[in-house]
């Protein structure tokens, strides 16, 4: 059932009046200059969890919870979803299925990787809620739908959209000191890049995406850093996960994979240049970033990538490449973006597809193996979800995942973010690290506000 929802609020207006947030999954998309940012999800009230952690499977469904351990979890949320398919004849691109995240660290049961890094923050490797009822909203029409295979439990999301008002943000104009703790020091960060370089030197990768992580003590509730982070940093592929435990708070730029009709498109990004304080100043770091060899060599690399992944799941002669060298503009800061697409086979399908393209390229380096080798040796802790995928995975076998930068984890008091940047022969360790701390800005400030 799908019913077009008469209102004139917005679907951040229907999340800021929930009471409670506990597993629900908020997709927000906000209409952006990229012709990207087209539609926003909201998953209410669950009907199953899937998570994973360590190849330990637990199930939530019925008020029941059902532990096993799994050598591939993927193949798993395959059965899962092949339970619960149906046929999508409307206009929107998801009307229900699984809502959540798959963590950087998933990428253990795709490759014989060894994990020596620490796990200290301890999140789930995978956490999907499947959900049968879904708000959506349109917002090149400003339109709402509600899309339910429940339904009681449309009637139950309608009261509630009719309850809700308007909601009013606060601006804020305060800053306060933080604590910032970095997982390791400016040195390791500089001896790092220098020990990658030699790895290239080597031949043992092209490239390698070296990051480090901050974490400080929360001074606010997570929903208000996320209110705050939309207004400061909006982004196409943002995100608010509440799995009870932790929260998610995501303002990424970057979409990782999407898969509607068959048809797979994948958009790297590599390259970046902060936004000034005047016109004069962005239209020289523009410039720049397109005119950049080592830049445009670095996308390319990663397209290279990307079109190999997808030719292992796609019909042979449809991967192409519409878009090599695109500028993206964004609050921060300016992007290289290219597009990537193809025919996915008829004998594979959306769980297929993340099985050979996951972990994106864009954040591991090429060869993608070796790099990732080489990330769990330099960086001292796990990743976990940074550079894993949010997202929908819809009942009808359609797919939208983003890349997870510029994203925070709050747990217990805490919180969690990670930067950085892809690193080339020619790479400058001080002009990397002072990337870095760019991509970051953001997030820290959103942190800060009060």
């Amino acid at each position: 059932m799908i019913e077009k929802i008469e209102t004139q609020l917005k679907l951040l207006d229907i999340f800021a009046a929930l009471k409670n947030r506990k597993n629900t999954v908020f997709l927000d998309s906000q209409k952006d200059k990229n012709r990207l940012g087209k539609y926003s999800f909201l998953g209410l009230y669950p009907f199953l969890i899937f998570k994973v952690k360590n190849n330990k499977i637990i199930i939530e469904k019925d008020r029941k919870i059902n532990e096993y351990y799994a050598q591939d979890p993927f193949l798993e949320l395959k059965k899962l979803l092949d339970q619960y398919n149906v046929e999508n004849n409307t206009h929107l691109p998801f009307i229900g299925g699984a809502m959540g995240y798959i963590g950087y660290d998933s990428n253990k049961y795709l490759e014989e990787i060894k994990i020596n890094s620490i796990d200290d923050v301890n999140i789930y490797d995978i956490y999907m809620a499947f959900y049968d009822s879904v708000i959506i909203y349109d917002h090149m029409n400003e339109e709402m739908f509600l899309s339910s295979l429940n339904i009681e439990k449309h009637e139950k999301i309608k009261g509630l959209i009719e309850k809700a008002k308007k909601f009013n943000y606060k601006k804020k104009n305060r800053y306060l000191n933080i604590n910032i703790k970095f997982n390791m020091t400016k040195d390791y960060y500089l001896k790092s890049i220098e020990k990658i370089k030699d790895y290239i030197y080597q031949g043992d990768v092209y490239q390698v995406n070296f990051t480090q992580r901050i974490e400080v003590d929360l001074i606010k509730k997570p929903e208000e850093v996320f209110f705050d982070l939309r207004v400061i940093n909006p982004a196409p592929f943002a995100s608010y996960i509440d799995t009870g435990e932790f929260q998610i708070i995501s303002c990424s730029p970057e979409r990782f994979i999407r898969l509607k009709n068959n048809i797979v498109e994948t958009r790297p990004i590599k390259g970046t240049r902060p936004r000034g304080k005047n016109e004069k100043i962005n239209e020289y770091n523009k410039k720049e970033l397109l005119n950049s060899a080592k830049d445009k060599a670095e996308l390319l690399m990663i397209v290279d990538l990307e079109r190999n992944d997808l030719s292992k799941v796609c019909i042979p002669g449809t991967v192409k490449v519409p878009e090599l060298f695109v500028l993206e503009e964004y609050a921060t800061v300016y992007h290289l973006v290219s597009t990537v697409v193809g025919k996915l086979d008829k004998n594979n399908n959306a769980i297929d597809l993340i099985k050979a393209t996951f972990p994106g390229g864009s954040i591991t380096g090429a060869p993608k193996i070796r790099a990732m080798e080489i990330i769990d040796e330099l960086e001292p802790t796990q990743r976990n979800i940074y550079t894993g995928s949010i997202g929908y995975i819809g009942f009808d076998n359609v797919m939208d995942l983003n890349i997870v930068i510029r994203t925070i984890v709050c747990k217990e008091q805490k919180a969690y973010a990670q930067f950085g940047g892809g690193i080339v022969w020619d790479s400058n360790p001080i002009e990397e690290y002072e990337e870095s701390l760019t991509k970051g800005k953001a997030l820290i400030e959103g942190l800060r506000m009060i």
